[in-house]
C-alpha cells in the first residue's frame, strides 16, 4: 500500500529535513523522493514553481515551501507540535524564521571567497547563536519540555555545525551553554537524526570542498598537511 505522504526532496537541503523530522514526529509513513537539483525532471517543474525541494505530495495534490507544507501537517495531524496560545505560537513562528535567515548566512559562510570575508560570517553566525542564547529557556527544547516546529527547524541547522567544527574550531558555540545544550539534545532525537541522508557528512564536505571558497580552501589545507 502506498503512504499517503510523498516528499520529494535533495540529499543536502536542510529544509527537506525539516519537513522529514515533523512527518516523523507525527509518526506518518512518507515516501521519499531525491531528486537533482541541477538536472530537475519536467515533472518536478510542474509542481513545484519555485524550483525547490521539499514538496509534499497529498493525495496527488503537491504543497510546496517548508514552512507551508509543516503548518499543513501540524493543523491536520496529531500531536501538534505549535503552542496552543496564539501569542506564544506567533513568537515560536517568528523564531522558525529566524532559523531560516541563519541558513542564509550559513550559505554566506562556506561561500565567503577570502579569509576576511570567512571571518566577518564567522562573527555573523556568532552572533546570531548568542540572540538565541538570550532567547532559550530552561530547555531541553526551545519551547521547554515539548519538542516543536522551532526544534524541527533547528536541527537541520545545527547539522551543518558537526562538519565545520571538524575543519576547525570557529569558537560558534563558545561560551554559549544552553545553545550547546540544545543543539546536543536535538542531535540525540531519533527524528533529527534519521531526517539527513545516511551520508550526509560525506556528501557535505564534498559540496563544501566544491564551493572554490575560503573554507574549501581550508579543507584542502587540512588534507595536505
Amino acid at each position: 500500500m502506498q503512504p499517503p505522504f510523498v516528499l520529494i526532496s535533495h540529499t543536502l537541503c536542510p529544509y527537506v529535513q525539516r519537513a522529514a523530522i515533523v512527518l516523523a514526529e507525527k509518526n506518518l509513513a512518507f515516501e521519499r523522493r531525491d531528486i537533482d537539483l541541477a538536472n530537475k525532471p519536467d515533472w518536478f517543474l510542474r509542481i513545484s514553481p519555485l524550483g525547490k525541494t521539499p514538496v509534499l505530495l497529498v493525495d496527488d495534490e503537491a504543497i510546496f515551501e517548508s514552512a507551508v507544507l509543516c503548518e499543513f501537517l501540524d493543523e491536520t495531524t496529531a500531536p501538534r507540535l505549535h503552542p496552543e496560545a496564539p501569542l506564544k505560537r506567533a513568537r515560536h513562528r517568528a523564531w522558525m524564521e529566524f532559523g531560516s535567515s541563519l541558513l542564509n548566512t550559513i550559505g554566506a559562510f562556506y561561500n565567503a571567497k577570502d579569509m576576511g570575508a570567512l571571518a566577518m560570517q564567522v562573527q555573523q553566525i556568532r552572533q546570531r547563536m548568542q540572540q538565541l542564547e538570550d532567547a532559550l529557556g530552561v530547555g531541553p527544547y526551545f519551547g521547554g519540555n515539548r519538542f516543536s516546529l522551532v526544534d524541527a527547524v533547528f536541527g537541520p541547522v545545527f547539522r551543518y555545525f558537526e562538519v565545520f567544527d571538524a575543519i576547525q574550531d570557529f569558537g560558534f558555540f563558545d561560551g554559549l551553554p544552553k545553545v550547546q545544550a540544545w543543539r546536543n539534545r536535538l542531535a540525540e532525537r531519533p527524528s533529527v537524526r534519521q531526517a539527513a541522508h545516511a551520508e550526509y557528512p560525506a556528501l557535505l564536505r564534498k559540496f563544501l570542498r566544491a564551493r572554490q571558497s575560503a573554507l574549501s580552501r581550508l579543507m584542502d589545507n587540512a588534507v595536505a598537511a
